[in-house]
């Protein structure tokens, strides 16, 4: 059972649950720019942009891999 669940993360369910979580995590990044932009809050607003930038990187770094997940599969090309 421990081995399953260790391995998950390397499965491509795992990897598409990683992209919803972090993609879950845009929508209170938009919020915060959002609220950073109605009290003119510069700093607040750098944060969310970096925080933003984190979770592209996130992201792509997810696509990537599961892009080599489908490497292995033959009909997915």
């Amino acid at each position: 059972m421990a081995k399953k669940a260790k391995n998950f993360k390397k499965s491509k369910t795992g990897a598409y649950m990683s992209i919803a979580t972090t993609a879950f995590g845009a929508i209170s990044v938009a919020k915060q720019a959002k609220l950073a932009r109605n009290d003119h809050d510069t700093l607040r607003l750098i944060d969310a942009a970096v925080s933003a930038a984190a979770i592209v990187t996130g992201l792509a770094i997810l696509y990537r891999e599961l892009k080599r997940l489908g490497d292995d599969d033959v009909l997915l090309g």
